[in-house]
């Protein structure tokens, strides 16, 4: 029986010995992620599966042509194209499968939706755990962790029924746990190996500062924009000077109108190499009193220029500004 999506794992990384050591550098733990979604619904399946390294996607399914597309040219490792083809039948006959054992053994009745996330994490010095979590219509149905499927109370009876035919099926389990417990720690290591130069890199974040939808009379809400950064990690704190404010560690404050002045927003991330980015803010009408100004002096300018006939003059005075 062909059943989530671990055991397509074996023919892309076959045999070999288990590499748990060091991580590489890379933040504890390192973790990989198979997650699918699939509605059944007027008698047919729609699937859509990912795998993501730790919070970075790196493949995906094309559930038009069968096929697996690897988001990096890492991300498919030394794989033939053989062994692609291969590959991407058992993920295709793995979905054919849906049909007997949801709605022929447990006799589901669509439509209804069903969701799958097989993890595997790596412990620097501490091995590996593996799990697999599969839940319908949003509402845990099962797990699999220590050679063992089990059910989750609210999976009632069908949920106690796929266990038991799961859990018969000794071999099969046996190559669950073994493809948890020795393959996914050695795909961590080819994605460490692969992608070391991509999943190391730093990109600065982009920051500024808007107010947003008055939370009520009196008060404005201030807002601290970040984007555009990786890693993901990301320390964002308002202060007042260099004092941080009581339980603004957010990208959000709310604060009494009176109160802006003074305020600046704090950011932290590891591409800056410590030098943190603050954001001082500036209220809105001070703002727009300088544009208006700039503006009614270009005018002034320009008026001046054309009844003095100093069009030369035009591009230096623009350029100060």
């Amino acid at each position: 029986m062909l059943f989530l999506l671990l055991p397509l794992l074996a023919a892309l990384f076959p045999g070999g010995d288990s590499d748990v050591g060091k991580n590489g550098g890379f933040e504890d733990p390192v973790s990989f992620h198979l997650l699918q979604s699939s509605t059944y619904n007027n008698h047919s399946w729609v699937h859509q599966g990912s795998g993501w390294f730790g919070e970075l996607q790196t493949h995906s399914w094309n559930r038009s042509s069968g096929t697996i597309i690897f988001l990096y040219p890492w991300s498919r490792g030394n794989i033939s194209n053989k062994e692609l083809m291969d590959l991407e039948r058992l993920f295709q006959l793995y979905f054919m499968n849906h049909q007997d054992f949801y709605i022929s053994q447990l006799m589901f009745k669509g439509p209804f939706d069903l969701q799958v996330a097989a993890d595997c994490e790596r412990h620097s010095g501490k091995g590996f755990l593996g799990f697999v979590q599969v839940a319908i219509q949003g509402s845990d149905f099962m797990s699999f962790q220590n050679e063992t499927w089990s059910p989750y109370p609210m999976g009632g009876r069908k949920a106690q029924k796929a266990c038991n035919l799961l859990n018969l099926n000794q071999a099969y389990t046996n190559r669950k746990h073994w493809l948890l417990s020795d393959t996914c720690p050695r795909l961590i290591s080819d994605l460490l190996d692969g992608g070391k130069a991509h999943l190391q890199r730093q990109v600065k974040p982009e920051t500024w500062l808007s107010s947003g939808p008055s939370p009520g009379p009196g008060h404005k809400l201030l807002v601290c924009h970040v984007s555009g950064f990786y890693p993901k990690p990301v320390w964002v704190m308002w202060i007042r000077g260099e004092q941080e404010q009581l339980g603004t560690q957010r990208a959000t404050l709310d604060v009494a109108a009176g109160e802006a002045a003074g305020l600046a927003c704090r950011v932290k991330h590891s591409s800056l190499g410590g030098q943190d980015l603050v954001l001082h803010w500036a209220p809105q009408s001070a703002v727009g009193l300088i544009l208006l100004a700039m503006i009614v002096a270009l005018a002034l300018l320009t008026v001046l220029c054309i009844h003095l006939s100093c069009s030369s003059l035009l591009p230096i005075v623009f350029s100060s500004f």
